[in-house]
């Protein structure tokens, strides 16, 4: 064959693959004309490989990608698109590139077992190495089970459409986008396609392409909402939050806890509220959102009004999670901030950065309930009324001793300021802190309660 007519077979075979739908999907994620392709001639049992792999810019931001292509065998995994994979790892351990997963297969290559076994646990391997180092983002657009719901559950965040399904059952039972939130596996479900790949988009742009690089930049954008007193923590950020920006996380999963990505005067940050009891889900989501911010130096921004935690082994977890992590950490007490939530996520032991309270907030390191009986008990000998004068010793010890500006006067927070001033604070706190470096003891990691 001549050069001329090999040079148009290719062609030819560029074209049928550009048609299937894993290529749209891969294309679509990145910016106009940039993706390039790794291994795009790749062949697997006489076919081209069931994925697409390659890399490019994601608004302005490079990253690397792959994408199980279902219009070839179904997307089902092989020897071939394991190595393709492989190569995405591999590019981006080099380059220190996000890593982006977009799933979409019915298994496995029966043919290939022993084979199977080995290209998975590679799979798996680079996945979890890369864990902290890159930010890693699953996309599920259509069936992933099995090991591959491992692979993809392991990402730091996990996208869905209303196709997807993402279960470690082969038959793809609880695997729904609405039974993956529940479950905390989930972060973002949206309805369609072309959602979930702008969420993606929308991720890659807000996240440091490793854990040496800084938090994006971005210019300011003024709040789409004024300040409102009494208003739930949800409305509280998008009064602080640059207009359109903040991102949730896990809203189907923990309660109590709102967690997500914003921007604060142009800063890229993570975003964190407690509320009421923090349930086990609730601790567990928290302190997975610090661990994955702190990894790349995402600053935490942490909104406190709290009664008290669920269960002692996930308030341990979430503990961990604060003091450990070396990221600027900065803490609102908007509400109540007392005993181990204050000491956990908000004084010394969360190793805060930072933390200011409202005026009508409640610091204290006993429960208001606790320590006003305990300390003034005397003062109920004789009453004719003890229930209803304990409630007002309750009342009494929360705006004097357990006040805002007592603990301001103690030490146990740096600032006392007016809610609408929130805003301007926050963006001042993140100025100061961007060059914060701390260095740790040497260790391979935590054992913390899991």
């Amino acid at each position: 064959m001549s050069n001329v007519g090999q040079a148009a077979g290719l062609q030819k075979a560029r074209d049928k693959v550009r048609e299937t739908v894993g290529y749209r999907r891969i294309a679509s994620l990145f910016d106009e004309g940039t993706f390039v392709e790794i291994d795009a001639l790749a062949k697997s049992g006489g076919d081209f490989a069931e994925a697409v792999a390659g890399y490019g810019s994601i608004k302005g931001c490079p990253a690397c990608a792959f994408s199980q292509n279902s219009d070839i065998a179904g997307g089902a995994m092989s020897k071939a698109q394991a190595s393709k994979i492989k190569k995405v790892y591999q590019f981006a351990v080099k380059t220190g590139v996000p890593v982006i997963g977009i799933y979409d297969s019915i298994g496995a290559r029966v043919d290939e077992d022993a084979d199977m076994l080995s290209a998975y646990g590679e799979i798996l391997l680079g996945a979890n190495s890369l864990s902290g180092v890159v930010p890693q983002i699953s996309l599920i657009l259509g069936p992933c089970t099995g090991t591959s719901a491992m692979i993809a559950a392991g990402a730091d965040i996990v996208v869905m459409s209303g196709k997807g399904e993402l279960t470690v059952a082969t038959d793809g039972q609880g695997g729904s986008p609405e039974e993956a939130e529940k479950l905390g596996v989930c972060h973002v479900a949206v309805k369609d396609e072309p959602q979930a790949i702008e969420t993606v988009r929308r991720l890659v742009e807000m996240l440091p392409s490793n854990n040496v690089s800084s938090a994006p930049l971005f210019d300011e954008v003024q709040p789409g909402a004024k300040f409102r007193k009494g208003a739930s923590l949800r409305k509280l950020i998008d009064y602080v939050c640059d207009g359109g920006s903040f991102l949730e996380l896990g809203e189907k999963f923990g309660q109590s806890t709102v967690t997500g990505l914003a921007r604060i005067g142009g800063t890229a940050a993570g975003v964190s509220c407690l509320s009421g009891i923090i349930d086990p889900d609730s601790c567990s989501k928290a302190a997975r959102f610090v661990r994955f911010c702190d990894s790349f130096s995402i600053p935490v921004i942490t909104f406190v009004d709290a009664e008290k935690f669920g269960t002692l082994r996930e308030a341990s977890k979430l503990s961990n999670a604060y003091s450990e992590a070396t990221t600027a950490k900065v803490t609102v007490v908007t509400g109540s901030a007392c005993g181990p939530v204050y000491i956990a996520a908000v004084g010394r032991g969360a190793n805060s950065d930072y933390t200011f309270a409202w005026p009508d907030a409640v610091v204290s390191a006993l429960a208001p309930e606790t320590a006003a009986v305990f300390l003034w008990n005397d003062r109920l000998k004789g009453s004719a009324d003890p229930v209803g004068d304990r409630a007002k010793l309750i009342e009494e010890y929360k705006t004097t001793r357990a006040s805002a500006e007592a603990a301001a006067a103690s030490g146990m927070i740096e600032d006392v300021v007016e809610p609408e001033q929130t805003r301007v604070r926050l963006s001042a706190c993140l100025d100061m802190l961007a060059g914060k470096r701390v260095s740790s003891l040497p260790k391979k990691h935590a054992d913390i309660q899991l």
